[in-house]
């Protein structure tokens, strides 16, 4: 039985999260995706996750095109659980200061944004080799706020 790996994409864009799970099916079929749209819903996710929560996030840094990626990776750096989770940046820019700023407050890495079905294939092989197959993530149990 393959090992669940759940992911959590917080992009604004609905196709990223249907090319992964299309692309995910041949280069990292131990994925799952949730995904969230916008800095509101992640927030709302991460408040009312009970249980085991993601393994890796997967962040847009100009979530609604204003830099609320980074809001949210403030706010997840701050939660008692959500700290734990490695969270990439993912940008279609490599602004030398937005790279800067993630790592400051607490981006795990920092990518470009593939472009092409076939860059997203690719991107999920090497998560999977890293982040599924190499390195070892803990348990991180969440509970609900309030």
């Amino acid at each position: 039985m393959a090992y669940h790996f759940p992911i959590l994409v917080v992009d604004d864009d609905p196709a990223i999260a249907e090319i992964l799970q299309r692309a995910a099916k041949t280069n990292f079929p131990e994925a799952s995706f949730t995904p969230v749209r916008s800095f509101g819903d992640a927030t709302s996710y991460l408040e009312n996750l009970e249980g085991k929560g993601p393994k890796l996030i997967l962040l847009d840094i100009n979530l609604e095109s204003d830099g609320e990626g980074l809001g949210f990776l403030s706010l997840l750096r701050c939660h008692p659980q959500g700290r734990f989770v490695p969270t990439i940046m993912l940008s279609a820019s490599e602004s030398p200061h937005q790279i800067r700023e993630a790592y400051e407050l607490g981006a795990t890495s920092f990518t470009s944004k593939p472009y092409s079905y076939t860059e997203w294939k690719d991107y999920l092989s090497r998560l999977r080799i890293y982040w599924y197959e190499t390195v070892s993530l803990p348990g991180i149990w969440f509970e609900k706020d309030g």
